[in-house]
């Protein structure tokens, strides 16, 4: 597959499979009850957040674990013959070193034809809202875990592996400590989830002024702020639709694919409300494994709002999304439309490696590519130019 991409790729979603002592490791003993547990019951071990079970990821030891992209054609909404998740999972294998060596996935990207990649949380995307009714607790617990990821897997190692420290602005204090200690060990990116954030004085949108020591020191230093997905406060919403209130990966749920509340959505939205870009106009931001669609409907919306009260923006919204914003789309996405929505330069690959849902092998991203005739310069833009474009630090 690598021989048929001219350049070495930078992937901008890939994930590693947490160790089980990730959050543990490094907990403070004050909150180690409070925090992240295993625990076996019924013969099985389960996790425990907050002395609840967890059940953001039905196996949250990840060993065994299901082969990479075995779930492409379901993503690609493709399923003929109606099986279940679990069919479509297939035999489970033994984890494999690379999802949890850092060496083992320098070797393995070698064989990719991969130069660089994002490394993203797989359970850590799904904790924050379990503990967000005990802040202190939040906190420490992505303490825990922002430190056994620098020691297991580093920030910017061989600069090639880039993990992506979590941050939570739960309490915006602790978020600017945790970015000063990422920035002393080379952090280049950050990752945290979208939608309001749950503080002391309650809920309050991202782009609030309470926050603005944080984003000014990411503006400062010249970082890319993630947006992965993941669970967000806005699972809640779906109680007052008869769903569960929380998620639960890969449980089959139609309304959950066809709700229109999108936690990212309103968070760039909310952003560019709030003239977060012009008070910290070098601030640069990704989304991540939430697809493209939400551009789409949210430049709609803008283009209405700012022919209605233009006076409430410093310029025309659109543009500001487009200097400071840049979206990986699903690979299944009508990406022909994204590209004349934000241009070459804004779009990045990703292909969720190892991710039953995204590409078992991460080359052939450039496929979905041609086949909305990308051009080579663009294909190279996506696959590999922005991605080591925003590894870059790029100081205010």
């Amino acid at each position: 597959m690598t021989s048929e991409l001219p350049f070495r790729l930078f992937d901008c979603d890939n994930h590693y499979y947490e160790a089980l002592d990730a959050f543990t490791r490094h907990i403070e003993p004050q909150y180690r009850k409070r925090a992240m547990q295993w625990a076996k019951i019924d013969g099985k071990t389960r996790l425990l957040v907050g002395g609840k079970v967890n059940k953001f990821i039905p196996n949250p030891t990840f060993d065994p674990v299901a082969a990479p992209g075995v779930m492409d054609e379901y993503f690609r909404g493709r399923n003929p013959k109606g099986a279940d998740v679990l069919q479509l999972f297939g035999e489970l294998e033994p984890i494999r070193p690379e999802y949890r060596d850092r060496d083992a996935r320098i070797a393995l990207m070698d064989t990719q034809g991969m130069e660089g990649a994002i490394l993203l949380p797989t359970l850590g995307v799904g904790m924050e809202q379990a503990l967000a009714h005990d802040i202190p607790t939040l906190t420490a617990a992505f303490r825990a875990f922002n430190r056994w990821l620098e020691e297991d897997w580093g920030f910017a190692y061989q600069n090639r592996i880039f993990a992506a420290p979590y941050i939570t602005l739960a309490d915006p204090g602790n978020a600017v400590r945790e970015l000063e200690w990422a920035l002393e060990r080379d952090t280049r990116f950050v990752v945290m989830v979208g939608g309001p954030v749950t503080t002391a004085l309650g809920k309050r949108a991202p782009a609030d002024e309470m926050f603005d020591s944080f984003w000014r020191l990411a503006d400062d230093s010249g970082i890319t702020v993630l947006y992965h997905g993941g669970e967000t406060a806005y699972s809640k919403f779906l109680g007052e639709w008869g769903e569960n209130d929380f998620t639960e990966a890969f449980r089959a749920n139609a309304f959950r694919g066809l709700v229109s509340a999108d936690a990212l959505q309103d968070t760039i939205a909310n952003h560019l409300a709030r003239g977060l870009f012009h008070r910290f106009p070098n601030l640069r931001m990704a989304s991540i494994e939430v697809g493209s669609a939400w551009a789409f409907h949210l430049f709609e919306k803008l283009t209405k709002s700012y022919g209605q009260v233009p006076h409430l923006y410093p310029e025309d919204p659109r543009e500001t999304f487009k200097k400071h914003i840049w979206v990986s789309p699903f690979y299944e996405d009508e990406l022909a439309s994204l590209l004349r929505l934000v241009g070459p330069d804004h779009i990045l690959m990703g292909s969720d490696y190892p991710h039953v849902e995204g590409l078992a092998e991460p080359a052939s991203y450039i496929k979905d590519l041609q086949n909305f005739d990308y051009t080579p310069e663009q294909c190279q833009a996506v696959m590999r130019d922005n991605g080591l474009f925003l590894a870059t630090r790029r100081p205010a």
